[in-house]
Order: C-alpha cells, then structure tokens, then sequence
C-alpha cells in the first residue's frame, strides 16, 4: 500500500474565509501515485474546518451569515474561553458545526467527488499561517 501526506498552508486576509482546494488536494492525489484509496484532508487548527460543499458565492455568504448568527464573534465578552485572553471563542464553536476532515474516495487517479463538490478550507481565526493535512492511502 502506498502512503503521501502532504501539507497545504494559508495566510487569510480576514478572520473568515473559505478557501476552495480541490484543486491542490488534486494534484497531491495525482503526486502520491494511487490510483484506488482515500483522501484525508482536515484542519490542523481548531480554529478552522475543512468541508465539502458546492463552490457558489450566495452558498459561502449563507455559510458566513448563519454561522454568524448561530456563534456571533461580537460581544468577545459572551464566551468564557475569552477570559483567558483570547478573542476567538467563536471560531472555536463554528469549527464544530462544519467539522474537522473529509474524507474522499480515490477511483482511477482521481478524487471521486459528485457533480458539484467541491473541498474547502474554512477559517474562522485568521490573520496569521496554518495549516491542512492532506493524507492520501491506496494502491
């Protein structure tokens, strides 16, 4: 069986954004050489999510409003994990709800995805470097 892993990193401009990356998470499946197995891919940070969902601008905005509404960042003074310093008791409840890793079948090469799946990297503290794990297994 063979084995790749694979580190994708980010710098955001913002505390949130959504990154799509199955282009990269591609091409480290297409770089590992197998052609039937799995793809990992989570988030290295607990700050941030990795997800699959479609790549359509009004689908990310209505992500980045109901998570908002659901874990509001303002007022910082509402969450207890901000007591230790911290302004990010937010991020820290949006990555539950989108949770931390995928997994995708590898058929023939390729990630196996449906019509309009799409991988992403979410980021709900951002402004400084982290990072995503991309573990791929197969033959």
């Amino acid at each position: 069986m063979k084995s790749h892993r694979e580190e994708l990193w980010f710098e955001t401009r913002e505390r949130r954004e959504y990154i799509n990356i199955t282009d990269k998470v591609a091409q480290a499946v297409r770089k590992s050489g197998v052609q039937q197995g799995l793809c990992l891919v989570n988030a290295m940070h607990i700050t941030a999510s990795v997800y699959i969902n479609d790549d359509e601008s009004g689908l990310l905005r209505d992500y980045d409003d109901w998570l908002e509404r659901l874990a509001p960042h303002a007022p910082t003074s509402q969450y207890r994990h901000n007591r230790t310093g911290e302004d990010n008791g937010d991020a820290h409840l949006k990555r539950q709800i989108m949770g931390r890793q995928v997994v995708v079948a590898i058929t023939d090469g390729a990630l196996d995805l449906g019509p309009w799946e799409q991988v992403f990297y979410a980021e709900f503290d951002g402004r400084r470097r982290k990072r995503a794990l991309v573990k791929i297994i197969g033959e």
